[in-house]
């Protein structure tokens, strides 16, 4: 299609097939994350049992779906616009710049989807389109960066194709590029193999996720920096942290905001909300920090208490010091309440 409404515009034919691969990755893996995990990529799979994130028994079903798949659409693909079910293709991409590449699209992927699922893993499908719609265009090689999909694309003769004697070489960057980053980000993150088998996204058995409320009286100083804490070490897909107020103020004190900043979390956009009754049902655990009577009793929901001054109108040192206080039982909350969630601290 994009070739056929290019007129002869390649930029606008790259831009075409931008755009819908992008898109589809996005909405492929949101569709079957939960199921599988949406790996797509034989690439991703050998770097992910590399992490023991998945048995290497079930490599070879998972490369051969892959590879089924990838025959099967571009199949489906010809027989839409009217052509040969299969033409293998004249389109050479050859040369050391190619081949270069495609080490470089499938490090940066692997380097992205490494970082992002050890953090926020409902992130990953969002940030994988992104970077394969930014790859179609620093890349001279358009960033195939799936070996499943360079053994597709041999298979149509058109814009998007490669020749069938270039996929070997193809296919040996990309692995090499995957292999590369995984080992990177081994050393750079010990704990890597503890997310790999969610690496793109969590499947499998859903548990339900946990919710910590963290309250206060402004949520303006002490519970959005319990809140910003749990979150920098919980995983998204197990555990929450949502922070609120009895009497909430219009913005989070600049004190405050000073102080987290100089451990690189940054509080500037936060806006302080209402503690209510329906927001504290939603919570597994509520933290007070000097609501007092005002916090919402909610039967079911298990309230714990911190004494902790108000941070408003002290010195930074004081309000450092109240930061730290926040941060240890932050830590030592995560460690006896979800462990699992929180990987990074279990040898902290």
């Amino acid at each position: 299609m994009a070739e056929r409404l290019s007129a002869g515009n390649i930029a606008l034919a790259l831009l075409a097939n931008t755009i819908a691969t992008g898109a589809a990755l996005v909405a492929l893996i949101l569709a079957f994350g939960k199921i599988s995990g949406a790996h797509f990529n034989p690439a991703v799979t050998l770097a992910d049992a590399t992490e023991r994130g998945i048995a290497w028994r079930d490599v070879p079903a998972y490369i051969g779906a892959q590879c089924i798949g990838g025959i099967f659409g571009t199949a489906v693909a010809n027989l839409m616009f009217g052509q040969a079910m299969f033409s293998l293709s004249r389109h050479v991409r050859s040369g050391n710049s190619q081949l270069f590449s495609e080490f470089i699209a499938t490090f940066g992927l692997l380097a992205v989807i490494w970082g992002c699922s050890r953090l926020r893993a409902n992130t990953v499908p969002f940030a994988v389109g992104a970077y394969i719609t930014a790859a179609y265009w620093f890349t001279a090689s358009t960033s195939f960066a799936n070996p499943a999909v360079t053994l597709a694309r041999c298979l149509t003769d058109s814009f998007a194709g490669i020749r069938l004697h270039d996929v070997p070489l193809f296919v040996a960057a990309q692995l090499c590029g995957a292999m590369a980053a995984t080992f990177l980000f081994r050393w750079l993150v010990p704990s890597l193999p503890d997310t790999a088998k969610d690496v793109l996204m969590p499947h499998g058995q859903s548990k339900p996720v946990r919710s910590y409320l963290f309250a206060c009286i402004h949520n303006a100083g002490r519970s959005q920096m319990a809140a910003a804490l749990f979150n920098s070490y919980g995983n998204s897909a197990e555990c929450c942290a949502l922070s609120a107020g009895t009497q909430p103020a219009t913005h989070v004190h600049p004190e405050v905001v000073e102080v987290m900043r100089e451990i690189g979390i940054d509080l500037s956009d936060a806006k302080p909300q209402k503690l209510t009754e329906e927001l504290a049902r939603t919570a597994s655990v509520l933290v007070t920090m000097g609501c007092g009577e005002e916090c919402p009793y909610v039967p079911g929901v298990r309230i714990v208490d911190w004494a902790l001054p108000d941070p408003k109108g002290k010195s930074r040192d004081s309000v450092r010091a109240i930061r730290d206080e926040i941060h240890e039982r932050v830590k030592s909350l995560l460690r006896s309440e979800c462990a699992d969630c929180a990987p990074s601290l279990k040898c902290g």
